[in-house]
Parts: structure tokens; C-alpha cells; sequence
């Protein structure tokens, strides 16, 4: 018996050789095909830029058209901001009265598209701060990193409110201010890793929806769906924590009895 399962296993042995080699060389071709199909992938994304490369430059003198434009209607950047649903969340009463002074928006990618792009908010002169302009840029580099970069606010005496300091005089008081400020978000600088699931909501809510078409917003032509979901999920987190929560009041109750 004992030899009889010696042949048996020598057998299944030579018998398994041959597949071993059939499934080692299917693999190999295998990623032959994924590496081919990779190389496509990769000519199609540096056409994809070219792509947008084009049209970046198309684009640009119509939006400074759109510009000039939006600067002969009054707080349109102010009335847009306020109907987005996420946007109009972020700023306190103090932004909304800058905001007034908020002349123009602009987006820009780098010229290659890929390495980044800015966010420039242009004011008027103002009573609140000396700068013209207030920028946030964002670099991508190969390695996986964002280097993000920021206009310090040149405020006015006073007039700080990044950092909850009260603002424009009324009867000689100046009240502190408990919201916080928008403008806290150009102040927000520091290198990110993307592999860490890095992510500036902000900046690519303006940069991917408000910026394109901020018609549709100061109009208040907004469909509150495309911001459920995240809102749905949120709501789906904040339940488990009140069942977590909820289940430790009652254990906790019936300590107490």
C-alpha cells in the first residue's frame, strides 16, 4: 500500500509539471498584454493633455470676456458663493460684507496642465486688507506630493479676521468674532502627500464647479442631488455615533438603577 501511494504521488507530480509550465507562460504573455495596454494608456493621457492644453488657451480670452462682464454686476461673486450649497456654508457675516469688494475670480491651470493650478480672488480697495489680490496654488509633483502655497493677508488695523479679531468699527467698539473666517483658508500651507488621501474641498469645489458656470449659481439654478451623497454619507456616520452613543447612555442607565 505504502508503495502503491509513492507511485500514485510521483505520478500526480509529473502530471502537475506541465500545467505549471502552461499557466507560468500564459501569465508572462498575460502581462505582455497589460504592459502594451498600459503604454496606450499612457500616449492617451499626454493626448488628453494636449487636449486640454488647447482648449486652456481657447478658454482663457472668453472667460476675461465673462470677467468684465460679472465686474458690472453688483455682488455677483457674493450672491453665487452664498447659493452653492457648500460654499455659502464657509462664510461668516464679516466675509460676506468683504466680499462685497470681491471684483473678479480666476482659475488657472499650469501650462502643462498636470503640475497644478491657482485659485485668484481680485478685490477692489477696501477698508479690510491692502491686497489687491489674494491667491492659493497648488503644485503636484511626480513623487505624489502637493506643495500648497498662500497670500499672507496684509490686514488693516484691526481688521484680522483670520484669526478672530474684530473688524470694522461701529460706535467705536469692536466686537470679537466668534465664526470662523474664509479667509482662514489661504493661511492653510503645508506640503501634502496624496497617498494619504489628501484632499482640498474647497479649492476643487471652485475649481471644477463654480468657476465653470457661476451663472448657475448667483441664478440659484442649483440641484441640491449632486450634493446628497456626501451629505447622505455624513448622515450615515453621524447615526452609527449615535447608536454608539445611545447604547452607552443605556448601559450606563442601568448602572445607575
Amino acid at each position: 500500500m505504502v508503495a502503491d501511494k509513492g507511485k500514485k504521488s510521483k505520478v500526480e507530480e509529473e502530471a502537475s509539471d506541465p500545467i505549471d509550465g502552461e499557466l507560468v507562460l500564459s501569465i508572462e504573455k498575460l502581462q505582455e498584454i497589460q504592459d502594451e495596454i498600459e503604454k496606450v494608456n499612457e500616449e492617451a493621457s499626454d493626448k488628453v493633455l494636449e487636449v486640454e492644453q488647447k482648449y486652456n488657451e481657447i478658454r482663457r480670452p472668453i472667460y476675461k470676456r465673462r470677467n468684465e462682464i460679472i465686474q458690472s454686476i453688483p455682488d455677483f461673486w457674493l450672491t453665487a458663493f452664498l447659493s452653492h450649497p457648500v460654499l455659502g456654508d464657509l462664510l461668516s457675516e464679516e466675509d460676506q460684507k468683504m466680499f462685497k469688494y470681491l471684483a473678479s475670480l480666476d482659475v488657472e491651470d499650469s501650462k502643462d496642465v498636470k503640475s497644478g493650478y491657482s485659485v485668484t480672488f481680485n478685490f477692489s480697495p477696501n477698508p479690510y486688507f491692502e491686497d489687491a489680490s489674494l491667491t492659493k496654488t497648488y503644485s503636484f509633483y511626480d513623487e505624489g506630493t502637493t506643495n500648497i502655497t498662500g497670500t499672507t493677508i496684509k490686514w488693516k488695523e484691526g481688521m484680522n479676521v483670520a484669526n478672530g479679531v474684530a473688524h470694522e468699527k461701529e460706535g467705536g467698539k469692536r466686537p470679537l468674532a466668534e465664526e470662523s473666517s474664509f479667509f482662514s483658508w489661504f493661511s492653510e500651507t503645508q506640503q501634502k502627500n496624496l497617498t494619504e488621501g489628501f484632499s482640498d474641498e474647497v479649492a476643487e469645489i471652485i475649481k471644477e464647479d463654480l468657476w465653470p458656470n457661476p451663472l448657475k449659481y448667483f441664478n440659484n439654478e442649483v440641484d441640491d442631488e449632486d450634493f446628497d451623497g456626501d451629505e447622505d454619507d455624513d448622515e450615515k456616520g453621524t447615526d452609527f455615533d449615535d447608536e454608539d452613543e445611545s447604547g452607552g447612555d443605556e448601559e450606563g442607565d442601568g448602572d445607575d438603577n
